[in-house]
C-alpha cells in the first residue's frame, strides 16, 4: 500500500481528449482492482476483519435504541465481551446503553413458548416432553451494552484510508463547483457534527426539496476532505435519481472509485481507497470494472467542473 499516485495529469482539449481520459481511467481502475486484492490479502486488513467479526450485527430496533441513548456510538458490546474478547474495560461511572437481547430456550413446537409459559397458558400440546423440545426464540429481555468510547484498554485495529497530498486549492474548487453539479455543500465543524464516525454524508435538503446536500466534517487533512467531498458528490450524481437503488455496498464501490480517480487526477495519493473498498465485503474487486462506464462518466463530469 506504499505506492503513491502519479502527479496530476491533464489532457489537451482536442478531439481525442475524451478517449485519452477514458483510456487513462481504465488503467487506473485496473490499478485500483489490484490494490483492493492486495489490501484484502494484507495482514493489516485480516486483523481488522477479525475484530469486526466479533461485534454483533444489531437489529434495526436495537440500532435505533442505541442511537437514541448514545447518538455518537460506533461499536457497542456487553461488559464481559469488552473485557474477555477485546481486553478493554468499561470506565467507572459510565451509563449503560439498554437494548433488547433475545431469550433462547427450549420452546413448545405448538405455541412456541418456554415450558413455564406453555403450562401457564394451558397449551394442550403433549406429543413430546419439554426435555425433547428444540431451542428457539421465546422473547426478549433488557440487556446493557457500552460503546467503545466508554471503555479503556487495548486499541482496536483501524484501517488507514485517508488520502494524502496538497489539496489547499482543490477544496475551494470543489465547493465552487457545487452549483454546477447541482449539489449544496457544507463543511461542518467537528463540534457540530452529528453523523457519528462518518466523514461525509449525502442527503436530501428536505422532504419537499430533493436537491442533494453534501456535508463533510472539517479536518486539517485537506486532501482527505477533498476526497470525501468527491465521494459524496459521486453519490449525489449517481444515486439520487434512481428508483430501484442498488445495494449500499455497490453504491459505495462506485462512489469511492470515482473519488480515487478524481483525487488521483489532481495528484493526491488515494491508494488507501483500496482499504475502504476492501472493507465492503460482498462485492468482488472486479465489480468495479463492471461499472466502469458509470464511474468513468461521473469522474469526468466532476473533473470537467473543476478544470473549465
Amino acid at each position: 500500500m506504499a505506492r503513491s499516485s502519479d502527479s496530476s495529469v491533464s489532457f489537451e482539449k482536442t478531439d481525442t481528449r475524451h478517449d485519452e481520459m477514458h483510456s487513462t481511467i481504465e488503467e487506473w481502475i485496473d490499478d485500483l482492482v489490484d490494490r483492493v486484492d492486495d489490501a484484502q490479502a494484507s495482514e493489516e486488513f485480516q486483523e481488522w476483519l477479525d475484530v469486526q467479526s466479533r461485534f454483533h450485527d444489531y437489529s434495526h430496533r436495537n440500532t435505533l435504541l442505541i442511537k437514541l441513548q448514545h447518538p455518537e456510538a460506533t461499536k457497542v458490546a456487553g461488559y464481559n465481551t469488552w473485557r474477555n474478547d477485546f481486553d478493554r474495560h468499561v470506565q467507572e461511572g459510565e451509563q449503560a446503553i439498554w437494548i433488547w437481547a433475545p431469550i433462547i430456550t427450549k420452546r413448545c413446537p405448538e405455541c412456541e413458548n418456554s415450558p413455564s409459559y406453555h403450562e401457564k397458558i394451558g397449551c394442550e400440546y403433549n406429543e413430546t416432553s419439554a426435555d425433547e423440545w428444540s431451542k428457539g426464540l421465546v422473547g426478549f429481555k433488557p440487556a446493557p451494552v457500552f460503546d467503545v468510547s466508554q471503555t479503556d484498554g487495548e486499541p482496536l485495529p483501524e484501517l488507514e484510508t485517508a488520502a494524502m497530498g496538497d489539496a489547499d486549492d482543490l477544496v475551494p474548487a470543489l465547493k465552487g463547483a457545487a452549483d454546477e453539479l447541482g449539489v449544496t455543500v457544507r463543511i461542518v465543524d467537528a463540534d457540530d457534527w452529528d453523523h457519528g464516525d462518518a466523514k461525509g454524508v449525502c442527503k436530501y435538503r428536505s422532504l419537499h426539496d430533493l436537491q442533494p446536500v453534501v456535508e463533510a466534517i472539517a479536518r486539517s487533512n485537506q486532501a482527505d476532505l477533498a476526497v470525501t467531498l468527491i465521494h459524496e458528490y459521486a453519490h449525489a450524481l449517481l444515486h439520487f435519481d434512481i428508483g430501484d437503488e442498488p445495494e449500499r455496498a455497490k453504491r459505495e464501490v462506485e462512489a469511492e472509485a470515482v473519488a480515487y480517480i478524481v483525487g488521483r487526477y489532481f495528484g493526491l495519493d488515494t491508494s488507501r481507497s483500496a482499504f475502504y473498498l476492501a472493507a465492503w465485503q460482498g462485492d468482488d474487486p472486479e465489480a468495479i470494472q463492471e461499472r466502469l462506464g458509470r464511474i468513468s462518466s461521473t469522474a469526468q463530469e466532476i473533473i470537467g467542473s473543476l478544470v473549465e
